[in-house]
């Protein structure tokens, strides 16, 4: 039912410290980002290195849903996000082992989400989505839409091979000589199969 855990969201009281932090200083790639009016608060999905990915969340105006979470502090994990493909089927899992959830929401269309409260996740808040992971990364971070899902660039040893992920973004490896041509091999047997 979950796919894996996409992100973990870290709120913080100071945006442009924290951004700087993960961006400038751990070399995280800057991603999508939106103001939801409604909450009052700013988020940005960050990308850190293959498939690891975080969000930050920060007050965007005054009664942020974040403000009692700040209260007393300048940041911390305020939930983790996890990926499944069907929300509703997800949902109805909850109901039948009767784990309470709230937020329910398909209002947008192509995100969709539920939380579990954490005094029901042991501490945890988690928050259920199903969505498409590629549309909010950064084009350097996932391959186009229009094209080969991997690229091969020639390395001292052999070469590295960067593939598209089902989570979204790219995984790399270096392949030697020897399992270049395994791989070759193995990709000839299953083409004939």
């Amino acid at each position: 039912m979950i796919s894996r855990i996409d992100h973990v969201s870290i709120a913080v009281r100071d945006y442009e410290k924290a951004r700087a932090f993960f961006q400038d200083i751990l070399g995280a790639v800057p991603c999508v980002a939106a103001t939801d009016n409604h909450l009052n608060f700013y988020w940005r999905i960050f990308a850190l290195g293959d498939l690891t990915r975080l969000e930050l969340v920060t007050p965007s105006a005054e009664n942020s849903f974040l403000d009692r979470f700040l209260s007393d502090k300048a940041g911390g994990v305020h939930h983790v996000t996890v990926e499944v493909t069907d929300i509703r089927a997800f949902k109805d899992r909850l109901d039948r082992n009767e784990v309470p959830y709230f937020g329910y929401s398909e209002a947008l269309g192509v995100w969709k989400e539920l939380f579990i409260h954490p005094r029901d996740a042991f501490g945890v808040l988690i928050q259920v989505a199903e969505f498409q992971p590629e549309d909010y990364l950064a084009d350097e971070v996932r391959f186009p839409k229009n094209g080969p899902r991997w690229s091969v660039e020639k390395s001292d040893g052999g070469c590295e091979l960067t593939i598209s992920h089902p989570g979204g973004g790219k995984a790399a490896m270096d392949l030697n000589r020897e399992e270049i041509e395994r791989l070759i091999q193995d990709l000839q047997e299953a083409v004939r199969k």
